[in-house]
């Protein structure tokens, strides 16, 4: 072939040709089409499982409630445990609720034959105790390992330097434990008990039967751990704490007249569904976990002298932090305190055996007394590692709660007041000038209770006082009686009068006023003014 110029140009020109690249790409091609087809072939002699397959997936996805299969969120993030309806049988049970525990049908057992008691799993021979096995050893190893797995579920409360040191000539830090979500040190121990649990315990869920700190702390973690929760409470809760339960996430249940019957019921349905009956008990993980308190407080204040607790029934934090600090420092002192009406641990430590006195005895400000909660391990710790116990009086205790709430705007409860009332009483003289750790553990009394509680420290405090005066009924008697009050700075909160029961003249009349001072001495000064004025003068009910 020639050109229009006259050159010959071959038949095939080389750029005509396809490129090497295109080439193996090509063969690419062809032979993963070749392995398709194989491949089709082999899955056509096999048997074919994709229906059944697919039919069990889509049955799966109706039970668990998706209509067309779990979102791709819902693959990521797994979904809370949820209380079984059906396992709730029993709560809706007519002569259960009503509290009748005496018919023939039901027995229900007693606390030492639940400890000795079974529940039948799935398989009908095998056999589990619905009751945590106790440890009477703690290590500080154990405390060690609870504060490390616990670290990210609870608070690490400030030990703070307080105000009130000057008051006492004592350098006080107040570890506040009341910081915690839900008020109350015992989230550590509870929330440590929690983790341990096997999978299969918290998948079937736990049951408490107590209105203390103790359900809340295990209302509140038990809900965050996914793991049901079931808290039995008596007809006489307070609504306000059954509503905090409730919040927290726990199936709450009011049962019987008493504490008692509520916990006979929650001891009968955990022997009965598998649930695992918790308490508050004396076991080596819930004294760990209560005493990580120790480790922050030797972490968060050096050079301490003594660490001053809280005792009473309830002393786990006493022993768990004992355990602790006196492993970290054996020269620290480590102080317990409980009320003197009812000095449990201290009748312990005397006769060599945990007290049993208490055990049936339900106050209003320190709730339950003794019980598992005081066993063998902690009255082994307390006996080895406690310096000294101090009793106090109730009314120590009330001006400990009256103390804190002006100075440090904490509304704790008895206990968590009780260890600054060894300070106020003057009990530990011997402290003077010394650094010193107070725990204030806990801050969860009802607010009637409280309100109460704070009226009472007033006038133990001297700053609210009544008195009566004889005035005769003519206008301006009491006029005069206000302007000496008004004088004198004193503020009337209540004033009456009375004049039909009287034995005096006729033309007189009763006068009775409760009024609040500054303190003891404006409350003395008062006082001499007025006898100076009025003979007839009865100071809170005395001549």
């Amino acid at each position: 072939m020639e050109n229009n110029r006259g050159l010959s140009v071959p038949k095939y020109s080389t750029h005509l040709l396809p490129p090497l690249g295109a080439v193996v790409g090509c063969l690419l091609h062809i032979a993963v089409f070749v392995i398709a087809v194989l491949f089709s072939c082999v899955q056509r002699l096999l048997p074919d499982n994709r229906t059944e397959d697919g039919s069990k997936k889509q049955d799966s996805q109706k039970q668990l409630g998706h209509k067309n299969g779990p979102s791709q969120c819902e693959k990521v993030k797994p979904h809370p445990l949820t209380i079984n309806p059906e396992r709730l049988k029993d709560f809706v049970e007519e002569d259960y609720l009503n509290g009748d525990l005496t018919r023939g049908e039901k027995k229900c057992l007693s606390p030492e034959e639940q400890y000795k008691g079974t529940y039948e799993g799935v398989a009908p021979k095998r056999k589990e105790s619905n009751v945590r096995p106790k440890n009477d050893f703690l290590r500080f190893e154990d405390i060690s390992e609870a504060a490390f797995k616990i670290q990210n579920g609870i608070q690490k409360t400030p030990c703070m330097f307080s105000r009130m040191s000057k008051q006492y000539g004592v350098d006080v830090y107040l570890k506040k434990e009341y910081l915690q979500y839900t008020g109350s040190v015992k989230e550590r121990g509870v929330l440590y008990l929690l983790t341990t649990l096997s999978q299969d315990q918290q998948r079937k869920g736990v049951i408490v039967a107590t209105d203390s700190n103790f359900s809340m702390a295990m209302a509140f973690h038990a809900s965050e751990l996914h793991i049901p929760v079931f808290v039995i409470m008596s007809a006489g809760t307070s609504l306000g704490r059954v509503r905090m339960c409730r919040d927290y996430g726990a199936m709450v249940v009011l049962f019987g007249p008493t504490a008692r019957d509520a916990q006979s019921h929650a001891r009968r349905l955990a022997q009965e569904n598998g649930y695992l009956y918790m308490e508050e008990e004396d076991s080596a993980g819930y004294l760990a976990g209560l005493g990580t308190v120790g480790l922050e407080i030797y972490e968060q204040v050096p050079n301490l002298d003594a660490v001053i607790f809280p005792a009473g029934g309830h002393c786990g934090l006493l022993a768990g932090s004992a355990a602790a600090l006196k492993y970290l420092n054996p020269k620290m002192k480590v102080i317990g305190v409980e009320c003197e009406k009812f000095p449990i641990v201290q009748q312990s430590l005397k006769v060599g055996h945990c007290s049993t006195e208490y055990d049936s005895i339900t106050h209003p400000l320190y709730g339950e007394l003794g019980g598992p909660s005081f066993g063998t391990n902690t009255l082994k710790l307390s006996k080895k590692l406690i310096d000294q116990m101090i009793l106090v009086r109730e009314e120590d205790v009330l001006l400990s709660m009256l103390r804190l709430l002006e100075c440090e705007r904490v509304t704790a409860d008895a206990e968590g007041a009780m260890g600054l009332a060894a300070l106020i009483a003057d009990k530990l003289p011997e402290l003077k000038g010394k650094r010193v750790a107070v725990v204030v553990c806990s801050a969860n009394l009802p607010l009637p209770l409280f309100r109460h509680c704070i009226d009472k420290a007033l006038v133990l405090d001297h700053r609210v006082c009544k008195f009566s005066v004889v005035l005769s009924d003519f206008p301006g008697d009491i006029t005069k009686l206000l302007e000496v009050l008004g004088h004198e700075e004193a503020r009337v909160l209540d004033l009456q009068k009375e004049h039909i029961f009287l034995s005096t003249d006729l033309f007189t009349l009763e006068v009775t006023c409760l009024v609040e001072t500054r303190d003891r001495s404006h409350t003395t000064q008062l006082k001499d003014i007025l006898a100076e004025k009025y003979t007839s003068l009865k100071w809170n009910g005395q001549i």
